[in-house]
């Protein structure tokens, strides 16, 4: 009977291992991110403009009123595209911190309506009894919503490394005063929304620099 033998040297059969690639930084489709980047852009003319309004540089018009809530809108596109960007690096606390963000900005939509809008047209005493009822808590609630929203999804961005921290210190040092523009001076509103145009405008450049040319 033949025995079989197995040579000691005989080489070994390389197992397979998983590899692991880093994550993928930019996740949207290119043109959905350069069109994010354009409407932040507006979102940050729109900042800029409420801002030069509040401090009696610009008119208060039927025009700039009208406009003055799409800030909201347009930024909702903004944080969108900043999150898929940086998905997979934000962990769960920044998912949940986005969530938190966009519904904040949805609400604000209403919120920018019912002041530029509504409290325009009326009285001071008119508008302490809205604010006296519901419609108070329902702002009141917004605007927390929007400072938690806002501080939480700055400090998870800053963690992934992605977009530049000063953008995102600019974006969260005006959403502060922005959130709590019922108990701040005129002078410190307007300075945060000159903050949080400047931080919208930067976050939009960058996503629009960092749209690689050939994706799809």
């Amino acid at each position: 009977m033949q025995r079989l033998l197995v040579h000691p040297t005989a080489p070994e059969v390389p197992v397979p291992t998983a590899t692991t690639t880093a994550p993928t930084p930019l996740a949207p489709p290119v043109p959905l991110q350069r069109a994010a980047g354009l409407v932040g852009l507006l979102a940050a003319a729109v900042l800029a403009l409420n801002a030069a309004k509040r401090a009696g540089l610009v008119p208060a018009t039927p025009l700039t009123q009208l406009l003055a809530p799409l800030a909201e809108v347009f930024a909702l596109a903004l944080v969108t595209a900043l999150f898929l960007v940086c998905a997979p690096r934000i962990g769960v606390l920044g998912r949940i911190a986005f969530g938190v963000n966009h519904l904040a900005l949805g609400a604000l939509v209403g919120v920018e309506f019912v002041i530029n809008l509504v409290f325009a047209e009326l009285g001071p005493e008119q508008i302490a009894d809205l604010r006296a009822g519901p419609l108070g808590a329902a702002l009141t609630a917004s605007s927390l919503l929007f400072l938690l929203g806002s501080l939480g999804f700055t400090a998870s961005l800053t963690r992934t490394a992605l977009p530049p921290r000063g953008a995102l210190a600019l974006y969260a040092a005006g959403a502060v005063p922005v959130a709590l523009r019922a108990f701040v001076p005129e002078l410190v509103l307007d300075l945060g929304l000159l903050a949080l145009a400047t931080g919208v405008a930067w976050l939009a450049t960058w996503l629009l620099r960092t749209a690689p040319a050939g994706r799809r």
